[in-house]
């Protein structure tokens, strides 16, 4: 069983922001694998699918981005998912926009969704998939991670969902 978390902001005015990158690409990966993410439970949005004989849980934080790990928490306690089960989808503003980078562990670094992961989890020992959002130094940080995505950039990151997805599906089906 693996617990496939993409992080981002509940509600409409945080839709198409370089936060919610992971909430997208859980959703495209959702759509792949022929289901919804539907359920709510302990604020958070989920479903759960088959792939490669692996039992996934998709899981979309609902406790905005500083507190996503209260829910993985709740997760991973309830279905018995150590952390290295885990892997979190989430926006990068140090990788370049197109970027998907996978990491096996790490620190939260300057990621606070990460940061509140590693917090509630006591462990930095899950999996991660970071997607590019690059960073324009001339707009305040949080102005320019809860920013709307212009066209341009949209352009330049949607590949990398794909490139996120496939290095998830391969993750999957890696045995640990």
């Amino acid at each position: 069983m693996k617990l496939i978390v993409g992080l981002g902001n509940p509600g409409s005015e945080f839709k198409n922001t370089y936060h919610n990158l992971g909430f997208e690409v859980i959703d495209k990966l959702a759509n792949k694998l022929g289901v919804s993410i539907n359920k709510s439970k302990n604020n958070a949005m989920y479903t759960q699918a088959k792939f490669n004989d692996e039992i996934l849980f998709l899981i979309k934080p609902l406790t905005y981005m500083n507190l996503s790990g209260q829910a993985v928490k709740y997760f991973a306690n309830f279905y018995k998912v150590p952390p290295q089960n885990i892997i979190v989808i989430c926006d990068d503003i140090d990788l370049p926009k197109g970027t998907a980078r996978f990491r096996e562990n790490g620190s939260g670094g300057t990621h606070n969704g990460l940061k509140n992961i590693v917090h509630e989890l006591k462990s930095t020992d899950f999996r991660r998939v970071k997607i590019g959002a690059g960073y324009d130094h001339s707009i305040d940080l949080k102005d320019y991670v809860l920013g709307k995505i212009d066209e341009e950039s949209r352009t330049l990151i949607e590949p990398s969902f794909d490139v996120a997805i496939e290095k998830i599906l391969n993750e999957v089906k890696r045995k640990n």
